[in-house]
C-alpha cells in the first residue's frame, strides 16, 4: 500500500503511455537512442511479459527473438526516453507474468489472439 502523500506528489508526473497495453500484447516500443550528439528513435517490437512496480517506478518487460536468441528489455513507463508504445496485437493470457515463454521456441511462443468486441453483432440476422 502506498502512502497517500507520496501518491499525491507522483500523480501529476505520471504518464499515461501504457494504460492501454496488457500482459501478452505484442507491442512496438519507440525509444530514444543517443549516439554521440545525435538522437534518434528506435523501435523495439515484442511481447509484454510482465509489469513491475507502481506509480513512477512502474516498468514493463518486452521480449523478442533476434537471430534465434531471446532478448528482453525492461522499459520504465514514465521515462522521457520512451516516446510511445503502440499495441499491434492483443494476446489472450491467464497469467500476470509470462516467464514460461522463455523456455519456448518458434511457434510455441505465440499466444492466442483476443477476439475483438462486436464480432458477434456484425453478422446480418435472418428475419
Amino acid at each position: 500500500m502506498m502512502n497517500k502523500y507520496i501518491e499525491l506528489i507522483e500523480k501529476p508526473q505520471l504518464a499515461a503511455k501504457t494504460d492501454e497495453i496488457a500482459v501478452g500484447d505484442t507491442v512496438d516500443v519507440h525509444c530514444k537512442i543517443k549516439e554521440g550528439d545525435k538522437e534518434r528513435v528506435q523501435v523495439f517490437s515484442g511481447t509484454v511479459l510482465c509489469f513491475n512496480g507502481r506509480g513512477l517506478t512502474r516498468t514493463f518487460t518486452v521480449r523478442r527473438i533476434v537471430m534465434n536468441e531471446g532478448v528482453e528489455r525492461i522499459f520504465p513507463t514514465n521515462s522521457p526516453n520512451v516516446v510511445k508504445v503502440v499495441k499491434k496485437r492483443a494476446g489472450k493470457t491467464r497469467r500476470a507474468k509470462l516467464f514460461y515463454l522463455r523456455d519456448r521456441v518458434g511457434k510455441g511462443t505465440r499466444l492466442a489472439e483476443v477476439a475483438k468486441a462486436g464480432k458477434k453483432g456484425d453478422a446480418k440476422s435472418a428475419d
